[in-house]
């Protein structure tokens, strides 16, 4: 006779077998495969913590920018300048600034080749062509001359890479920091002007193009380049051109190129080595200064 429990030993026999076999088989994986675990393990931590760290950075980003409209609400205050009408005097045109706005995360920004690097990447745009601080560099070399504080700056107008052309007035006194000029800039261009504080004043408005609807009639127009085949002594140069009528001086405020610009009457190189916006603008300035004699 068979006994009855016959059948359930050699179910228990077959379960012991079937895991003898998962053990080898677990045993016999190729370590390749452990690798690749381990690898997929360490990336996804690394997902995690550069997630976190991009959080962390948008947070940042808007406690920054919730600072600087706070500061941009109270306005740009005014330094006042005498009045001198009658006198001669000088317009800058800044062409082709790298002012562009994008939505980085969840917040608007104005780019720039430092902080946004990896974002102009991705969109498959040349990092080293958004330079903001060239501009700023450029307005602060102007409006602290010798040249306006004296009266004689009439105007300075800026236009954008995407053809946005705003004016800046005289008086306005421009943020030192890079931090505070880029929240300003990019509230112009997001609300196309900016009011003195406590007065209905625009400080700083976008205009309709082009540039020359703006400027005063039989007005010299002179362009600054470095490969211009003219080089001149500028000192020398004012003396003959900015006696009689106002003069408009239009530079470059991008990094690499040359403005091409059909309402320039004259294309001249004041060095014979080539020269950022700022200090080319410092040399102009000099020159202003000692040709009309502002101490």
């Amino acid at each position: 006779m068979v006994r009855p429990y016959g059948i359930k030993v050699n179910k228990r026999k077959e379960r012991k077998e079937r895991y003898d076999k998962e053990e080898d088989e677990e045993e016999e994986q190729p370590k390749f495969e452990q690798k690749q675990k381990e690898k997929e393990r360490v990336k996804r931590a690394k997902r995690e913590v550069t997630s976190k760290a991009e959080e962390e950075d948008d947070e940042e980003n808007e406690i920054a920018e919730e600072a600087a409209a706070d500061e941009l609400d109270v306005g740009i205050p005014i330094i006042v300048s005498d009045d001198k009408k009658d006198q001669t005097g000088v317009i800058f045109v800044l062409e082709k600034a790298s002012l562009e706005v994008a939505k980085v995360g969840k917040t608007y920004q104005l780019l720039n080749s430092d902080d946004h690097a990896n974002f102009l990447r991705k969109n498959g745009r040349d990092p080293a062509h958004y330079r903001p601080d060239i501009t700023h560099q450029a307005l602060l070399m102007i409006l602290d001359s010798p040249v306006n504080k004296a009266g004689r700056l009439k105007a300075v107008y800026v236009r954008t890479e995407q053809g946005v052309l705003f004016e800046v007035k005289p008086h306005v006194r421009i943020p030192r920091t890079y931090k505070r000029f880029a929240g300003i800039m990019l509230q112009l261009l997001q609300k196309l002007s900016i009011s003195a504080a406590g007065k209905r004043e625009k400080l700083m408005r976008v205009i309709k193009n082009p540039v020359t609807g703006h400027l005063p009639p039989n007005c010299r127009k002179i362009g600054f380049s470095y490969s211009s085949e003219k080089l001149v002594n500028m000192q020398k140069h004012l003396s003959t051109v900015c006696n009689e009528t106002d003069t408009v001086f239009v530079l470059g405020a991008m990094s690499h190129g040359k403005i091409e610009c059909d309402y320039i009457d004259d294309f001249v190189a004041i060095s014979g080595y080539p020269l950022s916006a700022a200090y080319c603008i410092s040399r102009i300035c000099e020159a202003l200064s000692t040709n009309w004699n502002i101490i």
